[in-house]
């Protein structure tokens, strides 16, 4: 059948509807057309040329051939539904198909697509369904192949979950049958084109500017910070800030899984694992990285997560001569943090006794911030705690400044206050000893926050 005859048949069982695109017609028969094309595309044209081009100039390649081709098939098409379909076509070619125009929207942080129809995005800490589908699994793997093509990976029923990233930095995972049973899964995690400012963080309510003051002399004078939090909860967003107020002369080492953090200073040197090839071989864990950062003149260690062994590197690390390291970690609460990092150290070869290891924690970590994502969406800074001692079955923590949540209003933003705990930290002499003089009333506030 014709491309004409497809489409004219496609309006006719429509009710005569004369937008190619729109669900009434049915996506079956846009579906359709679009493949037949981009088939005469591919007979015509040189695609391992054309898409050296440049955008603009492979745009102007495709909607010739587009053209010449609507004009031999004499297909009725307007020049909105032309525009519509080579605007499709291109995101075939070049792009991620149906999602492309969701990975270039920047108000977008979460896109999942759980089998080829269906497609969630998170906006402003909100999951939403989004009515874009791709025609099948089949043309979901052929989305899911380019993605992992591009780093050099592949996935199949034998290495069935991949970790990527896209070319913006965007991190991406793939899980597939057998493993997954609704079909191909895709989740990618964005990384805005413009980095989150402090200023961001404060007009976003997630933390007061007394902490972030605080936070930000913790860092200068080279206190050991670790941030908590959930998925989601802007862990890795905070400590990108906080890492912005390290000074510029500093040699800093950053050690990730998948690279996602963005420090503007001029002295940076980023390091990320390896996972293992298909033969099992290859990997390269971040316990190897942070024991390699020691032999390279660090002033300061950054690891974006903390999730295995590399825990007791980076904590004697921090305690034999680069203090001011910072990581992130997985926990509901500072004390689940501080008791995940003992489970962690327990995962390398060094054998510890609970004792000695709560001291080495203790002596190592300075401050825990927990960031949590509230039911309203909102990221906020619910707890800033110091270490104070080695109690006998934990650490412990005292809490510097709290965000204590009252009630929902009937718009479903969370109602609560930023609170001070009126005593100023153990850790302020030391903060003195680089010069920056922190007044007692920074720890007094009662502030609302929503």
């Amino acid at each position: 059948m014709k491309l004409s005859q497809r489409i004219t048949a496609g309006r006719a069982r429509q009710g005569g509807d004369k937008s190619l695109h729109n669900a009434r017609i049915g996506s079956n028969t846009y579906n359709a057309v679009k493949s037949q094309v981009h088939f005469r595309l591919v007979e015509q044209l040189d695609l391992g040329t054309v898409t050296e081009l440049p955008r603009e100039q492979l745009a102007g390649t495709i909607q010739a051939a587009l053209q010449e081709i609507t004009r031999t098939e004499n297909v009725p098409l307007n020049s909105a539904e032309r525009n519509e379909l080579v605007a499709d076509l291109m995101n075939e070619i070049l792009g991620l198909g149906p999602i492309e125009n969701l990975v270039t929207d920047d108000t977008i942080q979460d896109i999942l697509v759980n089998g080829f129809d269906q497609v969630y995005i998170e906006t402003a800490g909100t999951l939403k369904r989004t009515p874009v589908q791709f025609r099948d699994n089949d043309h979901l793997m052929q989305i899911i192949d380019k993605i992992v093509s591009r780093v050099g990976r592949r996935i199949d029923e034998s290495s069935p979950i991949v970790d990527a990233r896209l070319a913006d930095g965007s991190r991406v995972n793939v899980i597939i049958p057998p493993l997954s049973l609704s079909g191909p899964v895709l989740s990618i995690r964005k990384f805005g084109r413009k980095p989150v400012q402090r200023e961001d963080l404060l007009a976003n309510g997630t933390l007061t500017a007394e902490m972030l003051t605080f936070l930000k002399a913790a860092v200068l004078s080279k206190l050991n910070i670790l941030i908590s939090g959930g998925t989601g909860a802007g862990k890795t967003t905070l400590l990108n800030v906080l890492s912005g107020f390290i000074p510029a002369a500093e040699r800093i080492i950053t050690i990730e899984d998948s690279a996602e953090l963005r420090l503007c200073q001029p002295h940076v040197v980023s390091l990320e694992g390896r996972p293992p090839n298909i033969e099992g071989r290859g990997q390269v864990r971040l316990s190897d990285l942070v024991k390699n950062s020691l032999r390279m003149r660090p002033d300061r260690i950054i690891v974006g997560e903390a999730r295995g062994e590399e825990a007791i590197d980076m904590l004697q690390a921090m305690n034999t001569g680069h203090p001011g390291s910072m990581s992130t970690i997985h926990a509901n609460s500072p004390k689940d943090a501080l008791s995940r990092m003992e489970v962690m150290v327990g995962m390398g070869t060094a054998v510890f006794s609970e004792q000695a290891t709560r001291a080495l924690i203790a002596s190592a970590v300075d401050i825990v911030v927990q960031l949590v994502r509230l039911p309203d969406g909102k990221r906020r800074v619910v707890s800033i705690s110091e270490i104070t001692d080695i109690g006998k079955d934990e650490v412990q923590v005292r809490e510097i400044f709290v965000f204590r949540q009252r009630s929902i209003d009937d718009q479903g933003r969370v109602l609560g206050t930023f609170e001070g705990s009126g005593r100023p930290p153990a850790c302020l002499d030391h903060i003195r000893t680089y010069g920056i003089d922190l007044q007692p009333e920074l720890f007094t506030i009662n502030i609302e926050g929503s």
